[in-house]
């Protein structure tokens, strides 16, 4: 499976596997994998879910926390020419059960405990035919199986099927660079979340374009802090593979477990998001740090934890990078020009054209808005299973520099730029509703939903405000139903069980009245914004 250019994914293991098989690629607390061991795991997992009965293009899901298991089953499932669905393991049992029954999920790949918690959600999954439970062999009640669907322990699975030959394992047909790899999942604007499809070409370009502007090398050891299923997660596992280099896994629970294990593990690489690094700057680390290179996406970096980050770690390169999961990664700011454009976004990565057009699609002067869009062989191959929100977003484009007659798709991004004279970008707005908060966006529609399932609401509007460490905060508006009794503290305590934490309100406003509405008879949430923004300023201090 290794080749001399890696056009698939999960190559990069074999590929690096193959020119340096004693190297460390993967860390998992005390376990240690080498690239030899790592291929040859990625192998093992292909074949027990081509013994399970997935074929080419049907979906496997894993979730679970970051570990080695984890790994193996998305590049195991690459390589079987089947399709990985990383899902988040912050997400509740009946949104994990919405994204398996969304995309037709095959086979999971999750914990023991996690599936014993989902189990009573599964009904409706009618594609799920086999679940891979880590930790089952240990945990009796969780092997038996769940309606149709059969629970085996991965250990058990790995084992079935080394006893199977691998040409029966292997996809019956070629896989090539353009068939889906990677469904990644992101909340929607109609309160659902939507599965961007991804395929080799999309990850194999990404990482490619990431390794070559950070200049990673074999010589790199990368913390993997983010998770997974964010593409941002992923991409610290391409590129680290891609470069031959050293992927260190952590599940953090405080700041100071990053500091320690970029202590511990020697890392030169950290990716974070802006909550993160606000907390990280507020660290005293030390003066033979070893982090050649910071990173930061998932919103706009304040510059004051830019200044202290700068102050505190000297020899670490901050690249502050803007993307979106519809074409993972569109600009990056090189860090020569922090002082001189210190709120600039950058410029185009490597292997991508993003352009500033009006609504009509010609392209802007410099110094007038207009909305970004980004074209190249990272553009996705649009949602799953959503031809209108895909035609919302993906359209033709036809370049001025060619004369073909088919046009290529790009991603229209929603978000408003400009670009200076000299050709760096800079963010000004985003037409869309969607709030950005700890570095996720988050749908007004999905907290609303469940807001309305407790009974008591009879209107919600969920609002992103200003926040100095989480981005925005999501702060919600309610009109209780007439005759009900309902306070803050209970009503939040009733979201808990269904929704994340990244996903709760930081404030609940009982409004004393209908919530008011604009000519198109829907809640008018800027007219909200207005009404209670010393509630809002508040919330947020």
């Amino acid at each position: 499976m290794s080749c001399a250019t890696s056009y698939l994914v999960h190559d990069f293991i074999f590929s690096s596997a193959a020119r340096a098989p004693d190297a460390e690629a993967l860390v998992d607390g005390a376990r240690r994998l080498s690239y030899a061991q790592l291929a040859a795991l990625t192998r093992r997992t292909c074949a027990a879910l081509r013994a399970r009965g997935a074929r080419r293009g049907e979906r496997v899901a894993v979730y679970m926390e970051k570990n080695i298991e984890h790994v193996a089953a998305l590049f195991g499932a690459a390589a079987a020419g089947m399709v990985f669905v990383p899902v988040n393991p912050l997400l509740k049992p009946e949104q994990v059960a919405y994204i398996l029954r969304d995309c037709d999920v095959r086979v999971l790949v999750t914990s023991a405990d996690r599936l014993r918690q989902l189990a009573p959600s599964l009904g409706g999954c009618d594609s799920l035919h086999s679940v891979l439970a880590l930790g089952a062999a240990r945990a009796a009640t969780a092997v038996a199986d769940i309606g149709q669907i059969a629970v085996l322990d991965w250990e058990a699975a790995l084992a079935e099927a080394d006893s199977i030959e691998a040409e029966a394992v292997l996809p019956a047909r070629r896989i090539t660079d353009s068939d889906v790899a990677a469904i990644l999942y992101t909340s929607g604007s109609t309160g659902q979340p939507k599965g961007v499809v991804l395929s080799h070409r999309n990850l194999v370009a990404g990482a490619a374009s990431v390794a070559s502007y950070l200049g990673n090398s074999a010589d790199d050891r990368i913390l993997a802090v983010l998770p997974l299923s964010f593409d941002y997660g992923l991409s610290q596992l391409t590129t680290a593979f891609l470069s031959g280099a050293c992927a260190v896994l952590i599940n953090h629970l405080l700041p100071r477990d990053v500091l320690t294990a970029v202590a511990a593990e020697r890392i030169t690489g950290l990716a974070g998001v802006p909550p993160l690094w606000i907390q990280l700057a507020a660290l005293d680390w030390p003066a033979d740090c070893t982090l050649r290179y910071l990173t930061n996406s998932g919103g706009a970096m304040p510059r004051a934890t830019l200044d202290q980050l700068r102050a505190r770690l000297p020899a670490a390169k901050p690249y502050l990078m803007y993307g979106l999961t519809e074409a993972f990664r569109s600009t990056f700011l090189p860090p020569a020009e922090l002082d001189r454009r210190p709120d600039s976004m950058g410029k185009a990565i490597p292997n991508a054209e993003v352009l500033v057009l009006r609504p009509d699609g010609s392209e802007c002067a410099p110094g007038e808005p207009g909305e970004l869009v980004h074209r190249g062989p990272l553009v996705s191959l649009g949602y799953w299973n959503d031809a209108a929100r895909t035609a919302e977003r993906f359209k033709p484009y036809r370049s001025p520099l060619t004369g073909l007659m088919l046009p290529e798709m790009a991603v229209w991004s929603g978000d408003t730029v400009r670009r200076d004279e000299d050709g760096f970008l800079y963010f000004i707005s985003r037409a869309d509703e969607m709030i950005k908060t700890s570095g996720y966006r988050v749908s007004p529609g999905e907290v609303e939903a469940v807001l309305y399932a407790q009974g008591e609401v009879a209107e919600a509007a969920a609002l992103g405000v200003p926040h100095p460490t989480l981005g925005q905060a999501i702060v919600v508006v309610v009109a209780v139903r007439a005759g009900r009794a309902l306070d803050e503290a209970r009503l939040l305590a009733a979201l808990k069980p269904h929704l994340p934490n990244y996903m709760l309100p930081h404030k609940i406003i009982l409004a004393d009245a209908s919530l008011p509405r604009n000519a198109n008879g829907k809640i008018d949430r800027k007219l909200l914004s207005t009404q209670y923004l010393a509630s809002f300023t508040a919330a947020a201090a």
